[in-house]
């Protein structure tokens, strides 16, 4: 009879486990689909010997998350490569903005705003480890060094289209809407900024690295150390309802708002169950998973140095396209997320060719493959791209959503990133982790701090449940 019990195993809920285990609870962890991991997966989706994360794939919260401090990655076997670009936003013309992990080389490389761009990050950078602290709390606190993240505060409460009223060139608007699309709000939108600030300053102070062999070998890490000491991990079995679960163990649900409800039945408050029903999910990405016959072209050399390329044009056109997908439609030019592993890692792909990860935003639960508007971009600032696909692989957002519930409308960062969401996410509940029904908690990406492979979700539910033990 175990002690808690997990359901699902994406980074959040692996985390919670892990800091059960630690604790000397018996640890169970029960995942619905055939492998572990959640979106932290990798696998041969085109041809064999290319190897593509399903979701998840650059792993810039994992450099600077509390629980991946103390987890050490690396003492583990895995390697998180540093591409020489974290990502770069390329214009129409050849040009193109970059970040590198130097301030002073970023600003570099923007012309007139090199100077408002330096006045912006250094005083960041400087304090990035309290501002990346606050940022991945996973309780509703007051931080522990509130002028050392004043500034960031202040600044991420804007919404992105007052921070780059600051900067001139299309390069450092450009890069600033690339980083706030993170997000998936509209760029007027309040807290924007905190995106842009946030990841900007992490690929200065952690970088934006990739996991040597695909994601999921940080997945396996985890789930190596749980096994080695003790704890129970079985895939294949979907939860329906909580009476399915042993009696008397504590549940932590590494799952979305619905299933939380759905599983939960009846027995959660009718307070609780309206505020959930009340909970928004943001848009949904379609994803392109890509086998190459070499490197993409970037007509913009720092692009082909860079892990990560944010597709969208000019800081109006990406703003744009985050307005008509918060609409319900379907952009004629989407921004995207592409990811290059192959700048770094030479084993996602048999030599000489390459993998490639892509998305754009959509609507939610669109049905709409957007592999030739994705590949329009792609083509637009690297010519001769489509020359070099041997294979592509697309999944809908109502793909995305049928392959694992957790992505409800094929949104893969577990609720929309409203001002009301971000403060009270998923409701207005001092203890964001502990629902109305007694040893059930939640512990998923629609708890704080929210989206992205950081495992701090899990160990905020994980302290909750300690709490209270310690209380009864």
């Amino acid at each position: 009879m175990p002690d808690a019990v997990v359901v699902g195993s994406g980074p959040n809920g692996l985390a919670a486990a892990i800091v059960l285990t630690r604790a000397g609870l018996d640890v169970e962890v029960i995942e619905g689909a055939d492998t572990l991991g959640g979106g932290c997966r990798t696998e041969a989706r085109t041809l064999p010997g290319f190897l593509h994360d399903t979701c998840s794939s650059v792993q810039a919260l994992a450099t600077c998350s509390p629980f991946f401090k103390e987890f050490d990655p690396a003492a583990h076997g895995v390697r998180l490569l540093q591409p020489a670009v974290a990502f770069a936003h390329p214009l129409d013309g050849g040009r193109a903005a970059a970040v590198t992990r130097s301030v002073e080389e970023t600003a570099a490389g923007l012309g007139s705003d090199a100077r408002a761009y330096r006045r912006l990050f250094l005083p960041l950078l400087a304090n990035a480890e309290p501002m990346v602290g606050f940022a991945m709390a996973p309780m509703r606190s007051v931080p522990a060094t509130p002028a050392r993240v004043a500034r960031f505060a202040a600044l991420g409460a804007l919404p992105t289209s007052v921070l780059v009223r600051a900067f001139r060139t299309d390069e450092a608007r450009g890069l600033l809407a690339g980083a706030s699309a993170h997000g998936l709000r509209p760029l007027s939108s309040p807290l924007t900024s905190g995106f842009a600030l946030l990841f900007t300053t992490i690929a200065h102070f952690g970088g934006w690295p990739l996991v040597e062999g695909g994601s999921e070998r940080l997945v396996d890490a985890m789930t190596t150390w749980l096994t080695e000491h003790g704890a129970s991990l079985r895939t294949g079995q979907w939860v329906r309802a909580r009476d399915e679960l042993p009696k008397g163990a504590v549940v932590l649900l590494d799952t979305s708002v619905r299933e939380l409800v759905r599983i939960a039945g009846g027995s959660l408050s009718d307070r609780e169950r309206r505020s959930l029903g009340r909970y928004r999910f943001g848009p949904g990405v379609c994803k392109v998973d890509w086998a190459l016959a070499g490197p993409v072209p970037w007509a913009a050399p720092m692009c082909r140095a860079a892990g990560t390329v944010h597709l969208g044009g000019t800081y109006e056109e990406v703003a744009a396209a985050l307005v008509d997908v918060n609409a319900g439609r379907h952009p004629d030019r989407p921004f995207c997320i592409i990811v290059q592993p192959g700048v770094v890692d030479a084993t996602r792909a048999p030599a000489g060719y390459q993998t490639l990860w892509g998305y754009c935003h959509v609507p939610q639960g669109s049905t709409r493959d957007m592999t030739t508007s994705i590949e329009a971009q792609i083509e637009r600032f690297a010519p001769g791209f489509r020359d070099l696909v041997l294979e592509r692989r697309t999944t809908t957002a109502a793909e995305l959503e049928a392959s694992n519930p957790n992505y409800v409308g094929g949104d893969v960062a577990g609720g929309a990133a409203t001002l009301r969401q971000t403060l009270l996410r998923p409701t207005a509940r001092w203890d964001p982790y502990r629902t109305s029904v007694a040893g059930l908690y939640l512990c998923s990406s629609a708890t704080p701090p929210g989206g992205g492979v950081h495992g701090m979700c899990g160990v905020g539910a994980a302290r909750s449940v300690l709490r209270d033990a310690s209380r009864s």
